[in-house]
């Protein structure tokens, strides 16, 4: 069953607003006879958003998933490193997580726990999933799906804070310049260097969690979480689907096709419930 699934899956991201600090890449040093001013409303600046944040965000969802079917999760931090608040890494070890590479002797020959299989460790181990930059830009014929492009507008933008006595009169006190893409809409491509079923079944369950919990101050994306960014729709698209039916999600003007419609009822009475079923017994017989 999983030799039907190919190395590259897509996630479907949508979000009113999405702000990275300063981790957003843009295009402007291309800039010719377009409008390039990053503080206009109409500029046609693309860029690129970082696998940086997508990854620490799909990588929570996923330890989240481990830990509601009974398992620990590979913590991200070397248990050796010098943090400056050890006792926050001994409260994560109390929460659910194991220190990182505990769960294998050697990991060039084990595999060691699903989290550590799929994001590598120690000594250049790479992880079995690769997590690709978006690459955006404002205008949607521009946009290449099958290459896990969005389409999303820049700006930046400026947020004061500003004195509060009468005298001062809302005086700036400082001025801070954050990058934000707005309406966001795209698929994020992820490639696995190998595909085992307890990777779908974990990548589906996991997004479906951040869907789900989309508004919690914890699984939001990025940063300006008070001010509603980072609110993301996120759905995997059926990794049945080939490539014109890939682009066919993204066109407004068209719906699913009857083959559309019948693998999505294979994946969601096949295919899925086998990928789970998979993930439990992995999670179940331990690292």
């Amino acid at each position: 069953m999983i030799e039907d699934i190919d190395r590259d899956v897509f996630v479907r991201i949508q979000t009113d607003l999405l702000v990275v600090g300063d981790s957003i890449m843009t295009d402007r040093h291309h800039a010719s006879n377009g409008n390039y001013g990053d503080d206009d409303p109409q500029n046609q600046i693309g860029g690129i958003i970082p696998a940086f944040p997508l990854s620490g965000w799909l990588r929570h969802g996923m330890e989240e998933i481990v830990q509601e079917y009974g398992g620990t999760a590979c913590h991200p931090g070397e248990a050796n490193a010098n943090f400056r608040k050890d006792g926050v890494y001994g409260r994560d070890l109390e929460a659910g997580y194991h220190e990182k590479g505990a769960c294998t002797d050697d990991p060039k020959e084990d595999d060691g726990c699903v989290i550590f299989d799929l994001f590598g460790g120690f000594g250049g181990v790479p992880g079995k999933v690769m997590r690709r930059p978006i690459k955006f830009n404002p205008v949607r014929n521009s946009v290449d799906y099958t290459r896990g492009q969005a389409e999303g507008h820049y700006r930046r933008l400026n947020r004061n804070v500003v004195s509060r006595n009468r005298e001062d009169n809302r005086e700036p006190l400082r001025n801070a310049e954050i990058d934000a893409v707005a309406n966001l809409d795209g698929c994020w491509h992820l490639s696995f260097r190998e595909t085992k079923p307890e990777f779908l079944g974990l990548l589906a369950e996991s997004i479906d969690f951040l869907d789900a919990h989309k508004t919690d101050f914890m699984h939001q994306l990025g940063g300006a979480r008070n001010f509603g960014a980072g609110i993301v729709d996120c759905e995997l698209i059926n990794p049945l689907y080939e490539e014109r039916e890939l682009k066919r999600v993204f066109d407004r003007g068209k719906g699913n096709t009857n083959k559309m419609d019948e693998k999505d009822d294979r994946w969601e009475a096949e295919y899925r419930p086998a990928f789970v079923d998979a993930l439990e017994e992995r999670i179940e017989e331990g690292p």
